[in-house]
């Protein structure tokens, strides 16, 4: 009955007042309007001053069991469809062939792939954007960098769905799709702003002609999102700068620049002592010059001018204090601290290497489809998608990261000072010592047995 909950005037939260005044209606028998529920500008349980201060269209953020039964007793039952609005995407094919008076049955499977393919953007999107929320706060601890982690795994998967889902269009054959192509002009995947957007999130760099021509092909409210994405730090630039000023590289006299150095030069050293002892003649001369290449590599870690000259050749993308510190995680992944943190760098491979996956199938798919011939947008077609093949890749700096590796005999060991900040504390106070020793409900010390 009503009695079992606290009245409306006992009630000091504005928002639990709306809700309480709404269960005494349901209590007492009486009709209770959606509107009671989030509060209005005439509700009988509060003043016009708790009416101002309770969310409009919104509940409380604890909701309460008897908020919960207000909902489910006021709204109506959610049902499947409308939930989905399947009315809506179920209704939105519409091939051209058909209207066209030349129906192509393959033209309901080209326009339910592509829609599903933009269905997986958003949600692509979706994260990308959560995921950016979190590296744009200046602090940033493990359970920000878990929810990280967990999403970019999330978005990886879904790439791999939409790699798997080209063999489906490749039921098509080539003589079916062109049974219908010509109908599309000029609409082409080339206008895919969702794709676009989230290559630009991710951090996608393309030439400004290239984002010219594109954003000429998009209608404007298109180009408005676009350059929005445009003007905003991308995840690569939010991940550049949490590596940039990650701690420990520099700690209380450690410096990981010049261990790393003193253990490059003991490897080198190891090397040509091999080389020189098993290889002569050519083959020899072949493989100091390889080894000169590896010294020049390692030094870009300890040497700015050496970083800065690969930067400027586009070898290298990340600055010069990122860069050390994604190999400082690398290098040091066993230490408890840097576990989360290494399995994100490695997530951001993975999906660039995902992404790649994708442009390669769908360059082999077209090239089946349509051989060497122009895109209906325009585009090279083939030419043009070949072209952005291992060229677009955002993390390559963490891919390239295991030439600068070294095997773990040759690893310095990081001091105990800088050892103990990378671990996990529990500290127990003497009192809860004492009820450890004594076991809490009276248990032997002895007793290690599991439960």
């Amino acid at each position: 009955g009503a009695g079992a909950y606290t009245s409306a005037a006992q009630t000091t939260d504005p928002s639990l007042r709306v809700l309480d005044a709404a269960v005494s209606k349901l209590a007492l028998g009486e009709d209770v309007a959606p509107s009671d529920a989030v509060g209005s500008a005439t509700t009988p349980a509060g003043t016009a001053e708790d009416a101002a201060a309770a969310p409009r269209g919104i509940l409380p953020d604890e909701v309460s069991e008897r908020g919960a039964a207000l909902i489910r007793s006021c709204a109506e039952p959610l049902y499947y469809g409308d939930y989905l609005e399947l009315d809506k995407i179920l209704s939105a094919q519409h091939p051209v062939s058909d209207s066209v008076g030349d129906a192509q049955h393959d033209e309901m499977l080209f326009i339910t792939i592509h829609q599903t393919y933009e269905l997986w953007f958003k949600q692509i999107l979706f994260e990308l954007d959560s995921i950016r929320a979190i590296f744009s706060e200046l602090t940033i601890g493990a359970q920000k960098i878990s929810s990280a982690l967990h999403r970019l795994l999330r978005v990886h998967e879904v790439f791999k769905i939409l790699v798997d889902q080209v063999r489906v269009l490749e039921t098509m054959t080539s003589q079916e799709f062109l049974n219908f192509r010509d109908y599309l002009f000029p609409a082409s995947g080339f206008q895919s702003f969702q794709f676009r957007l989230i290559e630009i999130k991710f951090g996608v760099q393309r030439p400004a002609e290239h984002t010219a021509r594109f954003m000429a092909a998009l209608k404007p409210e298109h180009r408005v999102a676009v350059q929005a994405a445009l003007d905003e730090p991308s995840l690569f630039d939010y991940v550049e700068r949490w590596l940039r000023n990650m701690p420990f590289r520099e700690f209380r006299g450690y410096s990981f620049q010049d261990s790393y150095r003193k253990a490059t030069d003991r490897a080198i050293a190891l090397d040509r002592a091999v080389i020189e002892a098993q290889i002569h003649g050519d083959e020899l001369l072949k493989s100091e010059a390889e080894l000169r290449k590896t010294q020049y590599m390692y030094s870009s870690v300890f040497k700015r001018e050496v970083h800065d000259e690969l930067r400027t050749n586009g070898a290298r993308r990340l600055g010069f204090r990122a860069t050390s510190s994604a190999l400082f995680i690398a290098l040091y992944e066993h230490e408890p601290m840097l576990h989360l943190p290494a399995r994100l760098l490695r997530a951001l491979v993975d999906i660039d290497d995902v992404i790649n996956q994708w442009r390669y199938r769908h360059t082999q798919m077209v090239h089946k489809m349509i051989g060497v011939k122009l895109g209906t947008g325009g585009s090279l077609g083939f030419a043009y998608l070949r072209s952005t093949v291992d060229s677009l890749k955002v993390f390559f700096d963490l891919s390239n990261m295991s030439t600068l590796l070294l095997p773990k005999r040759l690893l310095p060991e990081l001091p105990p000072m800088v050892r103990d900040q990378l671990k996990y504390f529990h500290s127990v106070e003497p009192y809860d010592r004492t009820l450890f020793e004594l076991g809490s409900g009276g248990d032997s010390i002895v007793d290690w047995s599991f439960c």
